[in-house]
């Protein structure tokens, strides 16, 4: 019994150094970028975001990983099981930028409400990388949660992660268009065959998940339009 509660523990606090050892080595690479504030700031943001994914994952019976960072490249948490349905998939990932969000919102208040350029820099960047996340194009959230609406949706994220990367070249959008181009052709072949049950949904549901969707993108669209505006101008 000692036996197995000691590794019990051993489980338990190695998660908690892998989380927070990640997090220290990505606020420590930041902090020579950007400094010590910003950098704490934006991987705090990060961190609210995995953690919407996490809490998401464990209200749907999901066996979940705690979070990991990586500097430059961004968190993740780890679904040791794969979701039953595409419903339950849009759920978990509805909730990173979810609660991401309203992190990011909870900076720009309170930067107003301070006048700190620091806490907006820090929500601007919450919500461009929430945003960013809503491409419909898996892995990323958005293909995640427009999977429930129709997978066939992903062929529009494509045309946008190229004309981000003709914009912004960038390691990363090559790395995710690597990672999504599998998806794209199973698209692409099943055109003329029935979503499979997966992906099937009652109206209902689409219609919902479309709402929040579409609302969640244009809020931070126009929420990182006004901080970039502040932002530019003088304090």
């Amino acid at each position: 019994m000692k036996l197995l509660l000691s590794l019990l523990v051993a489980g338990k606090l190695g998660k908690v150094l892998l989380t927070g050892g990640s997090m220290l080595l990505s606020v420590v690479t930041y902090s020579f970028v950007y400094g010590w504030q910003y950098a704490i700031g934006a991987v705090g943001l990060l961190f609210a975001h995995e953690m919407g994914h996490f809490i998401a994952a464990r209200q749907r019976n999901l066996d979940v990983g705690a979070p990991c960072f990586i500097p430059f490249v961004g968190a993740w948490i780890s679904l040791k099981e794969q979701p039953m349905n595409a419903e339950t998939e849009a759920y978990v990932g509805f909730a990173g930028p979810m609660l991401g969000s309203a992190a990011s919102l909870v900076c720009f208040l309170a930067g107003r409400a301070e006048g700190s350029p620091l806490l907006l820099a820090i929500a601007y960047s919450g919500f461009v990388l929430n945003l960013f996340n809503l491409l419909p194009l898996s892995p990323l959230d958005g293909g995640r949660i427009v999977s429930v609406i129709s997978p066939r949706i992903w062929l529009l994220g494509a045309p946008l992660l190229v004309g981000l990367f003709l914009w912004k070249p960038s390691p990363l959008l090559v790395m995710i268009a690597i990672m999504a181009a599998p998806n794209i052709v199973a698209v692409l072949r099943s055109w003329r065959q029935p979503s499979p049950d997966y992906y099937r949904a009652p109206r209902s549901v689409r219609t919902a998940y479309t709402v929040q969707y579409l609302g969640l993108a244009s809020l931070l669209a126009i929420m990182a339009f006004e901080v970039h505006e502040l932002l530019a101008r003088p304090f």
